[in-house]
């Protein structure tokens, strides 16, 4: 029998300690895997800036995380400071509230098809926002689309930036050799972050406009799309539905 990604090379984007059940799963169906990690995620050297924000604790009424790197680098520094139990807690999405359940936290608001900050924002709990106090626990930098909306609607909003975004590579000159080797048939691409790194890197490059793109996200599809990019969305998170959507395009 022959397994449905045979002599497909497959190029996975992500941090290697986040890629390893989905490195497994493609070679068990036959893939091989290339190893090209766009994003490293690194703790800020100095957090005081992230104590000051959190100062005291008990100020705010919402604490929303924007990813699971922001419960795994903030989560321990709120406990620290001693989290109130008034303290309601909100996650763009199930992977991140799963994370936060590893801490103990259970009660979560999730948004349950799309996950984004509209997907989030439209919850009915964060529709009225009048004298609400809500910290963002995130990466530095990122959208403000949340943050700005939340403040439309009445809230003050601080953020608590725990953890930085990086490129740990300087070329691409991997995967454009793989392609000129044949051993380049898709690249699986999880954040907006390190799309933006890679069309950085490539720039027009005619391996990359030739290169299927598999994304989860389709925030992350429109915008391989809008440069000029051949992509496929899964339309949701997790790597049974990434390899589902890899099998399907590449059998």
């Amino acid at each position: 029998m022959t397994l449905p990604l045979a002599g497909r090379w497959i190029a996975v984007t992500r941090p290697p300690e986040q890629a390893t059940k989905l490195t497994a799963a493609i070679e068990a169906a036959g893939g091989a895997v290339i190893s090209f990690p766009l994003l490293d995620i690194q703790a800020l050297p100095d957090l005081s800036g992230f104590d000051q924000a959190i100062t005291p604790l008990a100020q705010f009424d919402w604490v929303i995380f924007i990813s699971s790197n922001a419960v795994q680098h903030g989560m321990p520094l709120l406990q620290q400071a001693g989290v109130p139990p008034s303290l309601k807690f909100a996650a763009i999405g199930p992977t991140t509230a799963a994370s936060l359940q590893a801490f103990g936290i259970t009660q979560v608001l999730t948004p349950q098809d799309r996950f984004d900050s509209e997907s989030l924002l439209a919850l009915e709990p964060l529709q009225v926002m009048q004298g609400q106090r809500v910290l963002i626990v995130r990466g530095v930098g990122g959208r403000e689309v949340l943050a700005e909306t939340l403040k439309q609607r009445g809230a003050e909003v601080v953020f608590g930036e725990c953890y930085r975004r990086v490129n740990p590579q300087s070329s691409a000159q991997v995967l454009a050799q793989a392609y000129d080797e044949g051993k380049l048939q898709g690249i699986v691409v999880t954040s907006s972050e390190a799309l933006r790194f890679l069309l950085d890197l490539a720039q027009d490059a005619a391996w990359l406009q030739a290169t299927p793109l598999f994304v989860n996200h389709a925030r992350i599809a429109e915008q391989a799309s809008a440069a000029g990019l051949t992509v496929y969305c899964s339309g949701v998170s997790g790597d049974s539905a990434m390899l589902n959507l890899l099998q399907r395009q590449l059998s």
